[in-house]
């Protein structure tokens, strides 16, 4: 178990009905409206790669494949993110969906020391 899975076990267990509360409010806002699964996927992808936010763009990237999004719509929805939010941004994101589809991320050549 990882440390943000042990902090939400001390979240859930300190503060259940909070929780609770959100999980719901969450799902609501999820399934209610005219968007389809996938796009809403896409979207919390993108919000999350601009907002930086590192443990949430991973669970939505292996949300998103869940609901059928390809790596290449994935890839794209990180893309759109750099004229808003910034290059740096959409770049980190990247690094973050080759982790997620295992692809090998190190220097192609040793460090110069």
């Amino acid at each position: 178990m990882d440390t943000i899975e042990r902090n939400l076990k001390y979240f859930i267990s300190q503060h259940g009905q909070v929780y609770d509360a959100y999980e719901t409010y969450g799902r609501l806002l999820h399934n209610s409206g005219p968007l389809e699964e996938k796009t809403r996927w896409l979207i919390k992808v993108a919000l999350s790669t601009a907002c930086q936010y590192e443990y949430a763009l991973r669970t939505h990237i292996i949300k998103a494949i869940k609901s059928g999004c390809t790596r290449e719509e994935i890839e794209h929805a990180i893309m759109l993110v750099a004229p808003t939010a910034g290059f740096p941004k959409t770049m980190e994101g990247l690094l973050i969906l080759r982790q997620e589809m295992g692809e090998e991320i190190g220097p192609a050549e040793p460090p110069i020391n």
